[in-house]
């Protein structure tokens, strides 16, 4: 098959090199059965002749791939043997992943779900191997607590992650972004209508976006208080001039034919920025709103830092940290990421369905 001609053989190869090693070493009874038995099997079953039935192959292989790597975790000690069938069930998920990129692509919604197969098992993979690998080397939980432990806590605090999301998140990060990146495009469009500003605001904005953190971050909060307005304040400075630069380039876009014939019309610079520019800029107004929706967590966070109620992302994170409740703070890290990811999402989806014309959305 042509995977195995190409990456993804490689992988197949040594997943079942090493499952021999692993095999070789250990002798009988040094191994899960099981997991040996699922490794060979997805092995083999690469080398059934199913070139119609991809997809039933793909999902007898991960299959095969999750009994072993389930079947591993209570065996976990740190033995040669015990880390030749870690890299073969590594391997053999590599494997999975090349296979499914090598596929081919489905239609309508089956063909979008395809496209988060491959980054949904390589996530899976790297947090069992974590798992693996905390419990075979028996890491103290104060220095890196294995998921589980994460997972475990953030089932038991629910209430009090979501107060530090809803005050961190929705208070805090929202609210700036909103009031940054509205701010900032109101000031493109004047910027863009006046050579005086071009001139004299950007490098101001350049020189405010060179401003560290942690030096407005305490300033902020002597002004604005130790609620979430301060920590608004801070996102705004950190997004306003990603989002100023992005809008006046989109707003420069447009070519010299095309702002011609707006003129041969008689197009005053609303309609010509109503029908003309402002539709070639989405692209870039985009990038600029992608750009800020993580700028905006990330200073949010780290404003609470320096003077936050009780209550908050950064100022948990801070607090567990000097208590030794790593598990807390790595449930703290999983709620903000699981939160930028949705929300830098939904703006790649509103992305889509507006700039649906562009060159770069056609062929997704």
């Amino acid at each position: 098959m042509r995977v195995l001609q190409n990456t993804g053989g490689v992988q197949w190869a040594g997943m079942m090199l090493a499952l021999l090693v692993a095999v070789g070493l250990g002798g009988t009874g040094s191994l899960p059965f099981v997991a040996v038995i699922a490794v060979l099997a997805a092995g083999l079953i690469f080398l059934v002749p199913l070139a119609r039935m991809i997809w039933l192959m793909i999902a007898l292989i991960a299959a095969c791939l999750g009994v072993a790597a389930l079947s591993l975790l209570p065996f976990a000690q740190s033995t040669l043997p015990f880390w030749a069938m870690i890299v073969a069930v590594w391997l053999g998920a590599w494997f999975l992943v090349a296979l499914v990129a090598e596929s081919p692509r489905l239609s309508g919604l089956a063909g979008r779900g395809q496209s988060l197969l491959a980054p949904l098992a390589f996530g899976a993979t790297l947090l069992w191997l974590w798992e693996a690998v905390v419990r075979a080397l028996n890491v103290p939980r104060v220095i890196l607590p294995a998921p589980s432990l994460i997972w475990d806590r953030l089932i038991r605090s629910t209430d009090i992650l979501w107060v530090d999301f809803v005050q961190t998140f929705v208070k805090g990060a929202l609210s700036g972004f909103a009031i940054g990146v509205g701010a900032a495009f109101i000031f493109a469009l004047l910027v863009d209508r006046s050579d005086f500003l071009r001139r004299g605001l950007l490098p101001v904005g350049n020189f405010l976006a060179a401003l560290p953190i942690i030096g407005t971050a305490p300033i902020m909060v002597m002004w604005f208080g130790f609620d979430w307005p301060s920590k608004a304040a801070v996102v705004v400075a950190m997004v306003f001039f990603p989002m100023l630069v992005n809008t006046v380039q989109g707003l420069a876009a447009t070519d010299a034919m095309q702002r011609d014939l707006m003129r041969t019309y008689n197009a005053s610079w609303g309609q010509a920025l109503l029908k003309l520019r402002l539709p070639a800029a989405t692209p870039f107004i985009f990038n600029g709103l992608k750009i800020s929706s993580t700028l905006a967590l990330i200073g949010a966070i780290v404003a609470e830092f320096f003077g936050s109620p009780t209550r908050g992302m950064g100022f948990r994170i801070s607090t567990e940290v000097g208590r030794l409740q790593l598990d807390m703070v790595w449930a703290e890290i999983a709620v903000a990421a699981l939160a930028g990811s949705l929300f830098y999402g939904i703006l790649a989806l509103a992305e889509r369905g507006v700039t649906f014309w562009h060159p770069s959305q056609r062929k997704r």
